[in-house]
């Protein structure tokens, strides 16, 4: 018996926001994933597509197949479509996010590591990253996936609403800064929602997607990882935290 099973076919107690439209041969699941709990670890950093990324986006790679990359030109409507999905064929999710190095700037590749000593779990995917959204210093209703999971009963979004337990974080503010763009990542953004929106089929769903690895390879690799991000993660491993990796492995 395959591995693999159909779940667009049980996913429909709600309406799909858009991945039934992206992929309309049926989102394909490990049977594994079925009746299963979950507990997803995310961390603690901001993102060029959502602004921050943590739970809503942690499922973004477990249950979308290799040609998920088709869902970023509508990313925050894929997150809730997801979390959707989990909650019909989880029996529980749960979310432990490490927040002992937080990333700013354009995550997910290109971050500054800041270190920030906080840990923060729930159950509640939304809450959660609602909560981390704050810290960063955004306004959660202000996100776009954050907001359309709130509307739609899928958890909570407004900080007001949301019971905490443990330190408290209401005056916490670590000044993120929000939409920075790498020179790849700027580029992505010209084909999903720029002048060059015409051509995203073509140059993403076509014969000529390989191309874009390439560029991503290229730039992140080639250039900014041994001019840039060398020397941070050489900075983050002189921490107390990086003291404890390094003694780990």
């Amino acid at each position: 018996m395959s591995p693999l099973l159909s779940g667009l076919s049980i996913c429909q107690k709600k309406k799909m926001l858009v991945l039934d439209k992206i992929f309309p041969e049926g989102i394909f699941i490990p049977k594994i994933f079925f009746n299963s709990n979950i507990i997803h670890l995310p961390t603690v950093k901001t993102h060029v597509f959502t602004q921050m990324t943590g739970a809503m986006k942690n499922a973004f790679g477990g249950l979308l197949h290799r040609r998920r990359h088709w869902t970023h030109s509508v990313i925050h409507e894929t997150l809730v479509d997801l979390l959707q999905i989990q909650k019909e064929i989880h029996s529980g999710i749960f979310a432990v996010m490490d927040g002992t190095f937080a990333g700013d700037g354009p995550g997910p590749r290109a971050m500054r590591i800041h270190e920030k000593n906080i840990i923060i779990a729930s159950s509640d995917q939304v809450a959660i990253d609602s909560v981390v959204s704050r810290l960063m210093g955004f306004e959660p209703m202000n996100i776009k996936k954050l907001n359309l999971a709130h509307q739609s009963g899928l958890g909570i979004a407004d900080v007001k609403e949301i019971n905490y337990v443990g330190d408290d974080v209401s005056d916490v503010n670590w000044n993120f800064s929000r939409n920075e763009n790498t020179f790849a990542s700027f580029g992505q953004k010209l084909i999903y929602n720029g002048p060059l929106k015409p051509l995203e089929r073509l140059l993403l769903r076509s014969f000529l997607a390989p191309w874009s690895y390439a560029a991503s390879n290229l730039y992140h690799n080639g250039f900014w990882r041994p001019l840039i991000g060398k020397r941070r993660i050489a900075k983050s491993m002189e921490t107390k935290w990086g003291k404890y990796f390094s003694d780990y492995v």
